[in-house]
């Protein structure tokens, strides 16, 4: 396998479930939908994919390799997905908090 495949292999695999989870995060809750919303949610899902990237490259480069070759990609998945989570539940939390603001302030 390539080098640059084996850098990128965590981000192949969960590419179709970090999908999933970006349109579900975008198209929940259906209302309401102003374009400030639009911004907070593409930023954030643009954050945690950069958050999961670098977080991917360290763990990669600090993983001992005296555990065998496949440890580096253990690593970096298990630490990409949780900083990927982490960083998308506190998008989850804030946008909540700030659209409960905007509708107490609507009614």
């Amino acid at each position: 396998m390539s080098a640059f495949a084996q850098l990128h292999l965590t981000l192949i695999l969960f590419l179709p479930w970090f999908t999933i989870l970006g349109v579900l995060f975008w198209l929940l809750p259906r209302q309401p939908r102003p374009p400030a919303r639009r911004w907070f949610d593409a930023i954030a899902l643009l954050l945690s994919t950069a958050l999961f990237l670098a977080s991917v490259y360290w763990s990669f480069e600090i993983a001992d390799p005296k555990y065998g070759g496949m440890w580096k990609q253990v690593l970096a998945t298990a630490v990409g997905y949780g900083v990927f989570l982490a960083a998308m539940t506190v998008a989850f939390l804030l946008r909540r908090r700030w659209l409960r603001e905007l509708q107490g302030r609507v009614l």
